[in-house]
């Protein structure tokens, strides 16, 4: 049986791996396993030990605690949603790309489309 904690965990290195737009292959590589076992610890199905998560946490440039942040929302349940947001919104994954896609933009520029964006919204 699959549990919420591991999970968790594995939403947070996928989110962190997308982020960083590193692909599965890469992952398994810097840390020396095959990329099927990251899937198995992306999708919860296998539990990350305590050491390899130290491996994943360097290799994705993360602490530890990272993987843990926001559990007891996670497990409780809670609302759907916050503020017409999705509560999940990091595993949809246009968001991720949009995340992903602004901070590669440079930071004067980002600024600038930021500022547009909330000028945008307070309009609709």
């Amino acid at each position: 049986m699959v549990h919420v904690v591991d999970v968790h965990v594995g939403k947070r290195i996928r989110q962190r791996r997308w982020l960083t737009g590193m692909t599965q292959q890469r992952l398994a590589e810097l840390v020396g396993i095959k990329f099927q076992q990251i899937q198995k610890y992306e999708t919860g199905a296998n539990r990350v030990s305590a050491s390899r998560l130290w491996d994943i946490a360097d290799a994705l440039d993360v602490p530890v605690p990272f993987f843990f942040e926001g559990l007891k929302e996670d497990k409780a349940d809670g609302a759907a949603s916050i503020d017409g947001l999705p509560a999940d919104l990091m595993a949809d994954k246009e968001a991720m790309e949009l995340v992903r896609s602004y901070y590669a933009i440079p930071e004067n520029q980002r600024r600038r489309l930021f500022e547009l964006a909330r000028v945008l919204s307070d309009v609709a």
